[in-house]
């Protein structure tokens, strides 16, 4: 493993809060999904975040969840023989790349970093819960809803100033008179 030094100051405030974020039943039911589609009956579903670093470390299982959802996509010569750290980090990297591939979006994914070294466990679960969600578990996707509006309706708008613009009642430069007048002389 990769050992980082303690944050500390601002860096340990971020850590706190990104910590915060984790949600450990969200990550259970995760767990429980993966330990479902692998068929691993050794696999321990707790969502506490270090259960899932330590399940999910090596990345061999969200390899393993690769080939149930898109077969031969990873070898299994690749996933056994990652024992080295860069051979575990690319699993996890092809984890994620078959996840945007699947239509995960790039903002719901998470860096190798992210779980390989617990930086952000709570956007693993994140990536995770996108995933079950495109095989039809959790909640709905939203859907996109477009508006038409008819030309009047457009025009209509363009004359309404949206109060982050502040508002043009009393606007006036009439009595405008800082500074020194400019004198010229010929």
């Amino acid at each position: 493993m990769t050992h980082r030094a303690g944050k500390s100051g601002i860096n340990a405030e971020v850590q706190d809060k990104l910590n915060a974020k984790y949600d450990a039943e969200l990550a259970g039911q995760c767990m429980v999904w993966i330990k479902s589609q692998i068929q691993d009956s050794s696999m321990n579903t707790s969502g506490v975040a270090n259960n899932v670093y330590d399940e999910l470390r090596s990345g061999q299982k969200l390899a393993r969840l690769v080939n149930v959802i898109s077969p031969g996509k990873i070898s299994q010569k690749a996933i056994d023989g990652a024992k080295m750290t860069f051979k575990q980090m690319e699993l996890i990297n092809k984890f994620t790349d078959v996840c945007k591939s699947l239509g995960v979006p790039d903002h719901e994914c998470f860096a190798t970093v992210d779980l390989y070294e617990q930086q952000n466990m709570n956007q693993v679960i994140t990536c995770l819960a996108a995933l079950m969600r495109k095989f039809g578990l959790g909640p709905k996707e939203a859907t996109k809803n477009e508006r038409e509006f008819t030309e009047e309706q457009m025009k209509a708008g363009q004359t309404v100033i949206g109060l982050q613009m502040g508002t043009n009642r009393g606007a006036s430069q009439a009595g405008m008179s800082f500074g020194k007048a400019r004198h010229i002389v010929d």
